[in-house]
């Protein structure tokens, strides 16, 4: 059968989610040349960063890329993407007539929920790319679940030491780590109506793999769920964004022995107050091991989505003498080139925001994690490392950053001396662990077969 057709992406705004789409509309390509895929960005001007990774792709006649303007000031929080439909639907109505193929489908990242109803305009379904862990996926669907059915509401859970089962966890889930966006009345509403919204997709593409997360998949197959085709790991593994600095980090990164750096980042959003920032500096210089630290300065306003940016004076923030005192086995950056960082063989752990990109890359090359999350479900990642895969160590599971407490220097430094131990059980199952993920999207690899089978549901879309 030679029937060809055309996939809509729309990832929501950020160069996060944009690079995880790209990566998965590129797997897509790659295993199939009867898909061509059209990419829809929300691409705010001041935004330099995405700006800078939309213009290092290479589009083609089967992969294109389409500029949506957003103003610099805009909020892009959750009712942003309901705004941008008109929009969505001119640049579908032009992508289509351009390409002359016939819509198979749009992918929607999960924030995208309202593009649901564009895609029921031009007759086609939708599908989501879930940019987070299967046993995330899970809790959505059974929160909303006992929200919608057994009137449970969980915001009654802030602050209480209460557990909760969860299908897709095998142990019960701690209150104290619930995401902090189903603790808030104010915020609780989205999180249940994109839960109802990804319900009626005909599918959903979950960045994971069958190994990492075996009894998540098998629970969301057991559910009234739509199917689900867990095809991760999907990474940008290629070289990170220019920037004058990355030959000077992974400089001294070969001037390190193996498995002798902790390395330190905490997302394109994470950054700390100047407490804060003063008790990883003490914590750090205590525990005598080598370190590779990205410091950021807070946004003005992270709300906005602003990213933090570099520090143009280090020792503002950092305690008296501290760059003196560990300028033999320390060196602090702004940016990270975090992908190229972490496959350097001196890098033998990473204290991380556990944002599920940067888990899925710890995993790939084989880095325990010292689990410290910020925001988002990382809370639910931490815990899921830490309890029920074994792959990380604990720094401050529970920690949110809207709750201003500051993590002090002797459980950072406990958290740094276990994830460096060089025979422990957490780097043993890692390095496992990363085995499977290099080896899941080849041939006779669980992700890879999956794939071929959502390729195949695709093109039953098409007449």
């Amino acid at each position: 059968m030679n029937k060809k057709a055309e996939l809509i992406f729309i990832p929501s705004p950020g160069v996060g989610h944009l690079a995880s789409s790209v990566e998965a509309a590129k797997l897509l390509l790659d295993r199939d040349n009867r898909l061509s895929i059209s990419v829809i960005i929300f691409n705010r001007s001041s935004d330099s960063k995405l700006t800078n990774y939309t213009d290092s792709l290479t589009t083609t006649d089967r992969f294109r890329l389409f500029n949506i303007s957003v103003d610099s000031d805009s909020n892009l929080g959750f009712g942003f993407i309901q705004t941008k439909k008109p929009q969505v639907k001119e640049a579908v109505s032009d992508l289509i007539s351009t390409s002359g193929l016939p819509l198979a489908g749009f992918v929607l990242d999960m924030f995208c929920t309202s593009m649901m109803d564009v895609a029921a305009e031009f007759g086609v379904p939708s599908y989501f790319f879930f940019t987070s862990s299967a046993a995330f996926l899970g809790f959505k669907f059974h929160l909303q679940f006992l929200h919608d059915e057994h009137q449970v509401d969980p915001t009654q859970y802030k602050d209480s030491d209460a557990v909760l089962d969860f299908p897709t966890l095998v142990k019960p889930l701690p209150a104290r780590v619930l995401p902090t966006v189903v603790l808030q009345k104010e915020w609780l509403p989205f999180f249940l109506d994109h839960a109802r919204a990804i319900r009626k997709a005909r599918g959903i593409i979950v960045n994971t793999f069958t190994d990492l997360e075996c009894h998540a998949v098998t629970a969301l197959s057991e559910g009234k769920n739509p199917p689900v085709y867990p095809v991760g790991p999907i990474l940008n593994l290629g070289s990170d964004e220019s920037n004058g600095q990355k030959n000077v980090i992974i400089d001294w990164l070969d001037d390190q022995p193996a498995l002798s750096v902790v390395f330190l980042c905490f997302g394109s959003m994470g950054s700390f107050n100047v407490e804060q920032v003063k008790e990883i500096a003490c914590a750090l210089e205590h525990s005598k091991h080598r370190f590779l630290w990205s410091l950021r300065r807070p946004s003005g306003d992270e709300k906005k989505m602003e990213y933090p940016t570099d520090y143009e004076n280090l020792e503002e923030v950092l305690p008296i003498g501290f760059m003196d005192r560990t300028a033999e086995i320390g060196k602090i950056i702004g940016w990270a080139p975090q992908t190229e960082i972490l496959r350097h063989p001196s890098i033998g752990g990473f204290v991380s925001h556990c944002g599920w990109n940067s888990t899925l890359e710890s995993i790939r090359y084989g880095v325990p994690i010292a689990t410290w999350p910020i925001y988002a479900e990382q809370q639910l990642n931490a815990f899921q490392l830490v309890e029920e895969l074994e792959l990380g160590v604990e720094i401050k599971m529970d920690y949110r950053k809207e709750n201003d407490v500051i993590v002090k220097a002797e459980e950072i430094e406990r958290g740094i001396r276990c994830v460096m131990e060089h025979d422990s059980k957490v780097r043993t199952n890692v390095k496992e662990m990363s085995e499977k993920s290099k080896t899941t999207l080849m041939e006779g690899g669980s992700s890879l077969s999956i794939l071929r089978r959502f390729i195949e549901d695709v093109m039953d879309n098409v007449p």
